[in-house]
């Protein structure tokens, strides 16, 4: 059974393929149902009984992933959400009290579910998992935003997410106000250190990659001053500093200098506290790994009302 259009249509207006995000979701509901039905909801919640719920947040942060949820209702077979000030009721139904890049505090509901409460049940924790998680890392990159903002520096996310999830986490990036980098290997090339090392340098590895796939996006990692400098005579657009202090990535702004349309991109082993520093070296983007691999879910609880 295919997702409601309605659901499908919300997805693709949010920048997620409707059959990734459903297969994501089927499967993480089918985990519960393993190794058989969901006895305890079955044993304490009668055929017949109705509920209302609220998603509640209890602590605050950046929400993310309402049309996730929109689609892991209506896959559970329970209403799909509603837009934001649509009302709730009827024989099933879901509002959502909060949009999806939303601050939010504690205590703060962001979604009320009124559905057969069985159903609601054995839903609940795969509906939470996928909100608490997105959730989390839109709160992070939000963090990063603020600490970035007036530079002209924008945080942007890398390959390193949960397999499976990538669209969904670099979708929780963008609620939190940070920008995607390539979604895969095949829409941009990045030439790192194995690959220069392959094809015996910099200007080599440039060479091959654009022979090989001219006019797709292309960014070469640079360990040192000297790497800079021959990704820039071999006529590199965008250029990943990697593991550089402030003193080098300040010195390698200054060479590009002579590149106006060069885009730097400082990365590796970056925090949070030394975000504007290297901000104000004159980079144009920060490259962090940790939005999508180390970001702490987001409290968020269902309550029966």
């Amino acid at each position: 059974m295919s997702l409601d259009t309605t659901v499908t249509r919300h997805l693709r207006a949010a920048g997620l393929d409707p059959q990734d995000t459903e297969r994501v979701i089927r499967g993480a509901l089918a985990e519960d149902l393993r190794y058989g039905p969901d006895v305890t909801s079955a044993a304490t919640a009668g055929p017949d009984m109705r509920a209302t719920a609220a998603v509640v947040a209890r602590e605050p942060g950046v929400l993310a992933g309402l049309p996730v949820a929109r689609a892991v209702l209506d896959a559970a077979g329970l209403p799909a959400l509603a837009p934001a000030g649509s009302p709730a009721g009827g024989a099933g139904a879901a509002e959502a009290l909060a949009a999806d890049g939303d601050r939010i505090g504690a205590g703060t509901a962001v979604l009320r579910i009124t559905a057969p409460l069985r159903e609601l049940l054995g839903a609940e924790r795969t509906l939470l998992n996928f909100l608490t998680h997105l959730s989390g890392i839109a709160t992070a990159t939000r963090a990063w935003a603020d600490a970035l903002a007036g530079t002209g520096c924008a945080v942007r996310d890398t390959r390193k997410t949960i397999p499976g999830l990538r669209q969904l986490e670099k979708y929780a990036v963008r609620c939190g106000g940070g920008l995607n980098h390539r979604m895969g290997l095949g829409d941009a090339a990045l030439i790192k250190d194995n690959h220069v090392a392959a094809a015996g340098g910099v200007a080599p590895a440039i060479k091959a990659v654009r022979a090989a796939a001219p006019g797709l996006p292309l960014e070469v990692e640079c360990d040192d001053l000297d790497q800079v400098r021959e990704a820039l005579e071999a006529g590199a657009g965008l250029i990943l500093l990697d593991n550089m202090g402030l003193a080098a990535l300040r010195a390698a702004v200054g060479l590009a200098r002579g590149y106006p349309s060069v885009r730097l991109e400082a990365s590796g082993g970056l925090h949070l506290d030394q975000a504007r520093a290297v901000a104000e070296t004159g980079v144009d983007f920060v490259a962090v790994g940790a939005l999508t691999h180390s970001s702490p879910a987001l409290d968020l609880g269902l309550d029966l009302l």
